[in-house]
């Protein structure tokens, strides 16, 4: 049984940072690309970054380029999200989705697993 499982979220001023973390268990990891996705108040989820199963590529949506960088450690089946420079509108709950990997560059759209979420509050 796949389990994806986020932690890491929380309460955060604008312009800090937070590290969100995903753990992962019943995959084989190394064969999946991961991805992030958020999913504001009376909001659609939107994809947020993604990463290629071996760590070397990574795709993002523009709202977060520069500021949000993915990374992941095979060994330990943990994926991570680095959010700098955060701001209000970053407010949502984040999600962790796994699909496996077809290409070299991780996509945007569909992700078969995903985990529960952990909601990130950015104040102003």
């Amino acid at each position: 049984q796949v389990q994806l499982v986020e932690s890491g979220g929380g309460l955060v001023q604008a312009g800090g940072s937070l590290r969100l973390s995903c753990a992962a268990s019943g995959l084989l990891f190394s064969s999946y690309d991961m991805g992030w996705f958020r999913q504001a108040p009376g909001k659609e989820r939107e994809f947020v970054i993604a990463i290629s199963r071996s760590g070397g590529r990574t795709t993002d949506a523009a709202s977060v380029r520069g500021r949000f960088t993915a990374s992941r450690d095979n060994a330990e089946k943990m994926v991570y999200l680095q959010m700098n420079s955060l701001k209000p509108e970053d407010t949502a709950v984040y999600y962790c989705a796994a699909v496996v990997s077809t290409s070299i560059v991780p996509p945007r759209t569909g992700f078969r697993y995903w985990g529960q979420g952990t909601q990130v509050t950015v104040s102003s």
